[in-house]
């Protein structure tokens, strides 16, 4: 075991370097992520970390793809200087309470993993559903009311970007099969993202608009949200 940690930290100390020179993440942000990625790890192996790097690689790829058609309608800090901690632990958080509590409750393990998935497919969803549903989508709505709606606004979505996320989703569900099993679970977590997905939208029409809570809040509530119904139905 401690050689699988000691290849982790030589991984992690490699990713560090490479997402700071490479302006993916602020220096306070790469450490924060190490640290997310050992409980990560400590609750779903190397499984658990590839769905993490999956996200991210996909959610960085997303961000700096066609900057010039996003630039009109969000903000383009995080291209130029990469996320912050905050934004990780946005992101990230649940999944690394979730891996924390396989220690606390080793019996719900798959329970946990389960709901990991559910946290990152989530925040896949969420990423690329909204930086790329801004480049490709043709008609906006507002999740609300459903009716049209400036692209790139708070809980504004389309059909395009919809679909997108839903196939983010899929992709971490399957990283999580591959690495346990192909089961019933590869549909929760993909019906979770969608539903994680779906409800940041949600949050970001009322709460985020009313400016009750910000962007960060609204991305760990939508991964925690998708967590909680993998454990819905994981019961069920």
């Amino acid at each position: 075991m401690l050689a699988h940690y000691g290849l982790l930290i030589i991984i992690l100390i490699g990713g560090v370097a490479y997402s700071v020179s490479a302006r993916k993440l602020t220096l306070t942000a790469a450490i924060t992520g190490a640290v997310v990625a050992c409980l990560v790890f400590a609750g779903a192996g190397y499984t658990g970390v590839t769905m993490m790097t999956t996200f991210f690689i996909l959610g960085s790829a997303a961000t700096s793809w066609q900057p010039g058609k996003k630039d009109a309608f969000t903000e383009s800090g995080e291209r130029k200087n990469g996320r912050t901690a905050g934004q990780v632990l946005a992101n990230a958080g649940t999944a690394a309470i979730t891996g924390s509590l396989v220690f606390v409750s080793p019996s719900y393990t798959h329970l946990w993993v389960l709901m990991m998935a559910a946290s990152f497919a989530s925040a896949t969803a969420d990423t690329l559903s909204s930086e790329l549903g801004t480049v490709y989508g043709k008609r906006f709505f507002n999740i609300i009311t459903m009716k049209p709606d400036q692209r790139g606004l708070d809980g504004v979505i389309s059909l395009e970007g919809t679909l997108i996320g839903i196939g983010g989703s899929a992709i971490i569900a399957i990283v999580y099969a591959i690495g346990f099993s192909w089961d019933a679970g590869i549909i929760t977590i993909i019906i979770a993202g969608t539903v994680g997905n779906l409800a940041d939208s949600v949050l970001g029409a009322t709460l985020e608009r009313a400016k009750y809570i910000r962007n960060n809040a609204v991305n760990f509530l939508n991964t925690l949200i998708a967590a909680l119904i993998a454990l819905l139905i994981y019961f069920i």
